[in-house]
């Protein structure tokens, strides 16, 4: 039996090696076809696609959850890129939708499984979309009773990116 690190043993790192196997096919095709102007968006389908590959690699060998989460979440990131790109280039006319309907399917798998690590390994803090503590209320967040006491104002928990809600007044 050959020896494999850890992060080989993850299916989004074979799939995202499965998926540059195949970029690297269409890559070639496209630079071959003589359409101007899309060296650049090769070059970042190229680099993307190993950013999300190098990113689940480094992630899964960090010890620390908040920093698994966090290469797990740019791989995820990479992989957003890996699929505007092959939107960008059916755009210029390099390509097919139906050539990029394997790849995009790839991206899918490959993105839906970096979520899942990303919540597996993030705090349990980070999300909440249950109940709040609002005003000295608990409401539900989208409710109307939301609303309510907005004089005293709304922070996020982590900023104002809206993950839970506190007062000013808790804040302080």
């Amino acid at each position: 039996m050959k020896p494999m690190f850890d992060h080989e043993k993850l299916q989004v790192y074979q799939l995202e090696l499965q998926f540059i196997t195949w970029a690297t096919k269409l890559m070639a095709e496209v630079m071959a076809s003589g359409v101007p102007r899309v060296a650049e968006t090769c070059d970042h389908l190229d680099r993307a696609s190993l950013s999300a590959l190098f990113n689940t690699a480094e992630g899964n060998g960090k010890r620390r959850r908040q920093v698994r989460v966090r290469y797990f979440d740019d791989a995820r990131g990479s992989v957003m890129e890996c699929a505007s790109c092959l939107d960008a280039l059916v755009a210029k006319g390099a390509t097919t939708q139906e050539r990029i309907i394997e790849g995009k399917d790839m991206l899918v798998r490959e993105y839906s499984m970096l979520t899942r690590l990303v919540q597996r390994f993030s705090d349990d803090e980070c999300v909440h979309e249950d109940e709040v503590a609002y005003g000295g209320r608990t409401v539900v967040e989208g409710s109307e009773n939301e609303d309510e006491g907005r004089g005293r104002g709304r922070l996020g928990k982590r900023g104002s990116r809206g993950r839970g809600t506190r007062t000013r007044d808790e804040d302080e």
